[in-house]
């Protein structure tokens, strides 16, 4: 793909990844020694800690952290840390879904002591810089090269338990990061490049789970394409579709995953019509020669993820200052100007779970900078 006249700039982050599947013992004791650490603070909500023992069972910890909570609090921040200071930790290891990863990089963040990361979702936290804290009723999130996990261990097979539910969502949430790489602030071929991989391999491996939940190559095969779709955001940054989620997860407290999967088809239909190089890429990642927009929808049937933010708890009262909310933090870099009305009108969608609809654009309003 050439780009005559323009310069294409990419960071990548770095970071060791280790694919297994049965694995997770032998290869966390494996990294943990490689990383020298003495003394190891896990971090695992109370419902991974027996998951979390088994795996962590020949390693020096020294304290298992359960107060894990969605959006990390600033609150359960400041615990962990304070937990880490307590038990002279050198090294966080974090078993568990976004949320505990997210608990481990906000301690990361002020120690600067490094991560361990062991996803049991598909979260993709795991490979990202990005931190997020909850305060107030405001998540504030932010990119910084200390919060990068060092080590990633993937086993697939430590998925298996996962609900169907839990795993669609989380897997579509993984799906939205390949997505709002297309039209991100810092998008580029780079990860423009690895995000259709990255939709190529979850569209085809999520209805593989669905259909069997026991199918270890399928959860292999999603976790490659959530661990593609997250390298690609860390690349691209944050777009439209994260902005959204991050500002309604933080002031209304919704289910992290669940919210990606109802929000994401309402910002492709608003984004799309005005990113027709988006359009093209989603289009060959989903193997269909046109109509990239219907080919999204019919994923989502043939997954039946929640489908309505009044489920999650939204209450459609809230939407004018939720809407306002939103349009505070509309990236510059969106491919369409996205007025009040409109943004007001795809949340009204969302809430009342309406089916998904390309929104036309106005003549002369296709880009911010019009």
């Amino acid at each position: 793909m050439s780009h005559p006249g323009s310069a294409i700039v990419y960071e990548s982050w770095g970071q060791r990844v280790v694919f297994g599947s049965g694995t997770a013992r032998k290869d966390v004791a494996a990294e943990v020694t490689g990383l020298g650490a003495r003394r190891v603070l896990v971090i695992a909500a109370d419902g991974e800690r027996a998951l979390a023992e088994d795996i962590c069972e020949d390693l020096p910890v020294v304290s298992v952290f359960g107060g894990v909570r969605p959006h990390v609090p600033a609150e359960v921040a400041e615990a962990v840390r304070a937990a880490a200071r307590e038990h002279a930790a050198d090294l966080l290891l974090s078993v568990g879904g976004g949320s505990t990863t997210g608990t481990a990089k906000a301690a990361a963040l002020t120690t600067g002591l490094p991560v361990l990361a062991v996803p049991t979702t598909y979260a993709g936290s795991e490979a990202t810089p990005v931190w997020g804290l909850t305060e107030g009723g405001h998540k504030r999130t932010g990119v910084d090269a200390k919060v990068l996990p060092r080590v990633v261990v993937y086993d697939a097979t430590l998925m298996l338990s996962l609900p169907t539910r839990l795993s669609v969502t989380s897997g579509l949430n993984a799906l939205a990061h390949c997505v709002d790489a297309w039209w991100a602030p810092r998008h580029n071929p780079i990860s423009s490049a690895l995000a259709v991989e990255g939709v190529r391999s979850l569209a085809s491996s999520l209805p593989r789970i669905v259909a069997d939940g026991q199918d270890v190559a399928a959860r292999r095969d999603v976790l490659f394409g959530t661990y593609l779709g997250a390298v690609a955001f860390a690349g691209a940054g944050s777009g439209l579709h994260h902005k959204v989620c991050h500002v309604l997860g933080g002031a209304y407290d919704l289910e992290h995953a669940a919210l990606h999967s109802v929000v994401l088809p309402h910002v492709v239909g608003l984004n799309l019509p005005a990113a027709p190089e988006a359009a093209r890429q989603l289009a060959a990642a989903l193997g269909v020669p046109d109509d990239p927009f219907g080919a999204l929808l019919d994923l989502y049937e043939s997954l039946q993820p929640p489908h309505s933010l009044s489920e999650l708890g939204l209450a459609e009262a809230e939407l004018d200052r939720a809407t306002d909310l939103v349009m505070a933090q509309v990236p510059d870099s969106n491919p369409r100007r996205v007025t009040r009305d409109e943004m007001h009108a795809l949340l009204g969608r969302a809430c009342r779970g309406d089916t998904p609809t390309p929104v036309p654009l106005l003549p002369g309003k296709e880009h911010p900078d019009d």
